[in-house]
């Protein structure tokens, strides 16, 4: 069994995908309409696929506090950079829980943690 993807419900479409391609990295590689008021986008290749769906009749998107989004980085440190350059605030950390492993929290557009990991 393989994993297919992660589906997140969006407050704004051009929004959420400028953050998960500037920000998280992750390419469109499909968008279309799915009805009058719903788009629907795939992001990612490979292994990581995220797909946003913006409904413009449910402004009121619920994202789980204890859930988050785990993208590996090669560096925390020049991430942390990356991410104060384009002006977004560091949720928490950075945290080092083990000698091989560093990470920190931002918040996507609609309030989902992004977590960037460093794995040596």
């Amino acid at each position: 069994m393989n994993f297919c993807w992660s589906t997140l419900s969006v407050k704004n479409m051009e929004e959420s995908l400028r953050f998960y391609e500037e920000i998280v990295g992750l390419k469109v590689y499909k968008k279309y309409k799915a009805g009058p008021d719903i788009e629907i986008a795939f992001l990612g290749d490979g292994e990581t696929k995220v797909e946003l769906i913006y409904n413009k009749n449910n402004n009121n998107v619920n994202i789980g506090r204890d859930i988050s989004l785990g993208f590996e980085v090669k560096s925390v440190d020049e991430m942390i950079k990356f991410i104060k350059e384009k002006g977004i605030a560091i949720e928490s950390g950075p945290f080092k829980p083990n000698p091989t492993m560093k990470f920190f929290f931002i918040m996507d557009p609609n309030g989902l943690r992004i977590q960037f990991v460093e794995n040596p």
